[in-house]
């Protein structure tokens, strides 16, 4: 190689060697935890993650179990109960795990606000009737939020689409593989920025 050419390539293996050695900046570093099914058996998912393209937009944001009339609900990952109760005559119940929280519903709750729960353990049952989302159907709502931001909980336990974070700042995160008979939603994708 000549010196010129040296010269051309040095700025691309700084960048190269930066990319490789340095964390990403905030949440673009931190992993998906693992999680583990809310209900057991594992369940069918009746209805899959839809967030709504604007904070007030129609969507789904969370996922719908299929579920039995008095099945166990479980905690998804361990966590403080910050919630057990009704809202809009739902039985509802939020466990909170540091920087998001987890929502169960319609259910029964078994936990009370303020109680620790570890991954799997028992927090309610699920609720028959007109509360659920799949009414006549039974199902269980599960939520996955970080602050004011939905995600798809089925990440948790490893069967949401597998997303692959851009090299290029404020890229667009690309749907990889997903699990058999997952139907990727355009809407589901969203926008990460990879500057601080």
């Amino acid at each position: 190689m000549t010196p010129t050419r040296y010269r051309r390539l040095a700025p691309l293996l700084l960048a190269l060697l930066l990319l490789v050695t340095c964390p990403l900046p905030g949440s673009a570093a931190e992993q998906v935890p693992v999680g583990t099914w809310p209900l057991r058996p594992q369940p069918a998912v009746a209805h899959l993650f839809a967030p709504p393209p604007t904070p007030y937009a129609a969507g789904h944001r969370g996922v719908d179990l299929a579920a039995a009339a008095g099945q166990p609900v479980r905690a998804a990952l361990p966590g403080t109960v910050t919630f057990a109760g009704s809202i809009a005559g739902r039985g509802v119940v939020v466990v909170d795990h540091g920087d998001t929280r987890t929502t169960y519903e319609p259910v029964d709750a078994s936990v009370r606000s303020g109680a620790e729960v570890d991954a799997g353990d028992p927090v309610g049952r699920v609720r028959p009737g007109p509360a659920s989302h799949c009414f006549p159907a039974t199902c269980l709502h599960w939520g996955w939020i970080a602050g004011q931001t939905y995600l798809d909980p089925l990440l948790l336990v490893g069967a949401g689409p597998v997303r692959l974070l851009p090299l290029v700042a404020g890229a667009s995160l690309v749907v990889a593989t997903a699990p058999p008979g997952y139907r990727p939603n355009p809407s589901a994708a969203f926008q990460v920025s990879l500057s601080p």
